[in-house]
């Protein structure tokens, strides 16, 4: 057999080992997996804001990172946010690396619309919907809030029951909120959302940080936009990398 010959045959018997069905065998267990699932797809290029819109006041590309920063001279009245165009999510995964100052306030919104800024009526990028809290102190981090709705949804380390009309019930706890917050780093961190039907996963760092099922019909939201926010506040910095989407 011919070199050439060897190769296509056993790049054959690869493809079709790779095509025969998974049988479950009693010894399997689950596993972790090297990198991302198939189908996920970049959202942000790490060179340009294309695809993305928001006041270039407070946001840029800078080494590869969707950099947001709050100066002395650019304080904020109200939250502003840049918003991925590129459409209204309804089931999807969505991953992203990020790294904050320590007093820094922001966080990753979704199945979000934009909204008339009734503070400050020139920011054109205020958001209301569900957002993967993100802060310098690591106070908030991992939980689900709602931007300008219905507030706390699931502090770190709940899984909690939204029905409306009262305050959401905990079904459960995973854990400490300090112990979780231990697995965040002052450095990157990545953040993985999984949102399918009315439940809201926070994974951070490989670790679970709150759950959200939402049955208040009239409030929640099936789909919609995807942003990033700078905070109200001091001086700030957050930058974000490799924005991976996974459509359901």
């Amino acid at each position: 057999m011919t070199r050439r010959s060897f190769l296509l045959s056993a790049v054959g018997a690869a493809s079709a080992a790779a095509q025969q069905p998974y049988v479950p065998k009693q010894s399997d267990r689950p596993e972790p997996v090297a990198g991302d699932e198939p189908g996920f797809q970049p959202i942000f290029d790490g060179k340009t804001l294309n695809g993305w819109e928001g006041n270039q006041k407070y946001w840029r590309v800078e080494d590869g990172a969707l950099v947001g920063e709050v100066t002395p001279e650019t304080l904020l009245k109200s939250n502003t946010f840049i918003v991925w165009r590129g459409g209204a999510p309804k089931d999807f995964e969505l991953k992203a690396d990020y790294r904050i100052t320590s007093g820094g306030n922001s966080g990753i919104n979704y199945r979000s619309v934009v909204v008339p800024d009734t503070v400050t009526p020139e920011n054109k990028f205020a958001m209301r919907g569900y957002q993967a809290d993100i802060d310098g102190p690591n106070r908030y981090t991992g939980q689900n809030y709602e931007e300008k709705g219905r507030l706390f949804l699931a502090l770190r380390g709940q899984v909690t029951h939204v029905v409306g009309g009262r305050k959401p019930i905990v079904l459960s706890t995973i854990g400490d909120s300090n112990d979780l917050a231990s697995f965040i780093t002052k450095d990157w961190n990545q953040y993985h959302l999984i949102v399918r039907g009315n439940m809201m996963t926070h994974i951070l760092n490989g670790h679970l940080m709150s759950v959200v099922i939402d049955d208040d019909a009239p409030n929640r939201m099936f789909e919609g936009l995807i942003g990033v926010q700078v905070h109200v506040g001091g001086p700030m910095k957050i930058e974000y990398r490799d924005f991976r989407l996974k459509n359901l």
